[in-house]
């Protein structure tokens, strides 16, 4: 049986907009110490919107920490006191335009357990009706529709590279077989 390591310190060391850091001390078997790095994230979503012809709407942004453009599925922070759902229908519509009349829970999941609390929960969005984008003012992104054949061709070939989108792909192609 794995044993839980028991806390026996906690030090807060950055507070940001976005994450949070902090440093645990843990007791772990045979009464030796270590230390975990951990970031603490409110959560986040992430949305897979299909169109009539079964393209999917991904965004394409310029990503800080890979200084890259990702392509990627519609995805945002979950504010305070926000349930995913409603996250999910915001960030749809501020970074696509598009509200769906038909939004589907999948799943949830963490990102990187190793050192972050972040955790995902994933929707497949269906028909969805055409609005205006509102990104947020620090926000700049280009919308392309793909096909789902080839947005999976695109994953294994390299070309998706940010792990909730290739994620969404793959499980979105598996239900909609």
């Amino acid at each position: 049986m794995i044993p839980n390591e028991i806390t026996i310190k906690s030090d807060r060391i950055y507070e940001g907009k976005m994450i949070q850091l902090r440093v645990d001390t843990v007791l772990l078997p045979g009464e030796k110490q270590a230390t975990r790095e951990i970031v603490e994230h409110p959560g986040a979503v992430a949305i897979v919107p299909i169109t009539e012809d079964n393209k999917i709407i991904m965004v394409k942004q310029f990503r800080k920490p890979v200084e890259s453009i990702l392509l990627e599925v519609p995805a945002g922070k979950i504010d305070k006191d926000e349930e995913p759902l409603s996250c999910a229908i915001r960030e749809l519509k501020e970074e696509t335009g598009y509200e769906a009349k038909n939004m589907q829970f999948l799943f949830s999941f963490y990102t990187s357990p190793g050192f972050s609390n972040e955790r995902i929960y994933l929707y497949l969005a269906k028909d969805l009706i055409k609005g205006k984008a509102s990104p947020d003012e620090d926000e700049h992104i280009e919308m392309e529709c793909i096909d789902m054949d080839k947005l999976v061709s695109m994953v294994y070939d390299g070309k998706i590279k940010d792990s909730k989108t290739i994620l969404a792909i793959l499980a979105a192609k598996d239900l909609l077989k």
